[in-house]
């Protein structure tokens, strides 16, 4: 099985050969003239802290200069996705399903979870964004998540959970890309020089059920839940 790490690894190298030929993938929703975005959707995340935000912002700006018309994410709306539970689509509304009943189960599964921790340290890239590689540091994100799908698997609730993909990763998204790179070869050396970086360290022990769009903008971000997770937790 593929390790995180190497994972990561694979992403990076993929991505960069798309720099290289020129062909990063351009986020239609974000370029200029675009249609409104009414994509929605149900999310359980955890938000880093100040202090980390602040060490992905300072990364992030040699990027600025050099890609200054990219898409980079405010520290307001960088955040860890536990599970999307319902994905982004449009069309979709908090009228669509019973709030009262989602927000009930997350308290419920969030009864028996316990503080966890992650490690930011290091850039990988996909051909349409920059994303910080997360790292749980014990066996707690896993945990949750699995404790998510077994009630969602016999709640009989609306979801779409694993549906795009297994979710098994801790990143961030931080940068999306919507016009043509005009710096792809020093961009690829600074993504190079930043592999391994060292971002910082954090405890989740607050997790957030939002209705959200594409980007977790927070003036698109609803906040159904907030559960602070309790350390006395049997886990």
């Amino acid at each position: 099985m593929m390790t995180l790490l190497a994972h990561y690894d694979a992403l990076r190298a993929e991505a960069l050969r798309h720099f290289a030929s020129g062909t990063p993938a351009l986020d239609p929703w974000l370029r200029p003239g675009a249609a409104p975005d009414t994509r929605r959707g149900l999310t359980l995340l955890a938000r880093p802290p100040a202090s980390v935000t602040a060490a992905i912002e300072a990364l992030l700006a040699d990027f600025r200069g050099l890609e200054p018309a990219q898409y980079y994410y405010p520290a307001t709306d960088i955040h860890l996705t536990i599970l999307s539970l319902i994905s982004c689509a449009s069309g979709f509304s908090l009228d669509l399903i019973d709030p009262a009943a989602y927000q009930a189960a997350v308290r419920e599964i969030l009864q028996s979870a316990h503080p966890f921790t992650i490690r930011y340290a290091g850039l990988t890239a996909s051909p349409g964004a920059l994303i910080v590689q997360g790292f749980p540091l014990d066996e707690g994100l896993e945990e949750l998540r699995g404790k998510v799908r077994e009630y969602f698997r016999r709640s009989g609730l609306r979801h779409s959970i694993d549906q795009r993909y297994r979710l098994q990763t801790a990143h961030s998204t931080v940068v999306r890309f919507r016009s043509t790179l005009q710096q792809p070869v020093r961009m690829a050396e600074r993504i190079r020089r930043a592999e391994h970086q060292f971002i910082g360290d954090f405890e989740v022990d607050t997790v957030e059920l939002v209705f959200n769009d594409w980007y977790q903008r927070a003036a698109n971000t609803v906040l159904l839940e907030r559960v602070v997770l309790n350390r006395a937790a049997s886990g």
